[in-house]
């Protein structure tokens, strides 16, 4: 799912070697798919670098959260969640927040089938996915999204940004611009040709 995809993308920037917690709800298991290892790999996920933890219930995910951001070897913490849940309260967030501040680990929880909730964290943004460009001889391209910041502690004005993810450099960038090539006619025959009074000229 995308927001997992983004999410993953930036807790390996964000943990900086460290080890990654991803906390999973079953339900979001369920609703978009558990971690499938071909894509990890293809995310330039080693097995070693992250401890996948599954979480039957939303309180339970939090604990996971809560526990693995006090642990001094953890970089960062991504929790992923499906629905609307009374247990993602102001307290919860601020609880989080607190255990981020002090053991020294970035956390990121991703929702997905939920409105925003008033929560302490620092940013706020709405991910979908976005076209990804060709590489050299029609092979896929990379992992793209559209970010959106929705909001930001301190203030500022919402913006989108176009990212895609470098599997080799393992961190997102911005898309490199178009050439602004002319794309050509048919090679097989020339261009027709049309004179005033609307006939084709072979």
């Amino acid at each position: 799912m995308t927001i997992n995809a983004f999410g993953l993308g930036a807790a390996l920037q964000a943990a900086e070697g460290r080890i990654i917690i991803w906390g999973l709800h079953e339900m979001m298991g369920l609703e978009a798919g558990r971690p499938h290892g071909p894509g990890l790999h293809e995310m330039g996920l080693s097995p070693s670098e992250m401890l996948l933890v599954r979480a039957p219930d939303i309180q339970t995910l939090l604990v996971i959260g809560e526990e693995a951001l006090r642990t001094p070897a953890v970089g960062a913490v991504l929790l992923s969640a499906w629905g609307e849940a009374r247990a993602f309260s102001l307290t919860a967030s601020r609880r989080l927040a607190l255990a981020a501040e002090n053991g020294g680990a970035t956390l990121f929880l991703a929702r997905a089938g939920a409105v925003p909730s008033p929560s302490a964290a620092e940013t706020r943004w709405s991910v979908q996915a976005a076209a990804s460009a060709p590489l050299e001889g029609g092979a896929p391209g990379r992992p793209s999204f559209s970010a959106t910041l929705l909001r930001r502690r301190g203030g500022g004005e919402p913006r989108t940004w176009t990212l895609e993810w470098d599997r080799d450099a393992r961190s997102f960038r911005e898309p490199a611009p178009l050439s602004g090539a002319v794309v050509p006619l048919a090679a097989q025959r020339p261009a027709e040709a049309w004179d005033a009074s609307g006939r084709r000229v072979a």
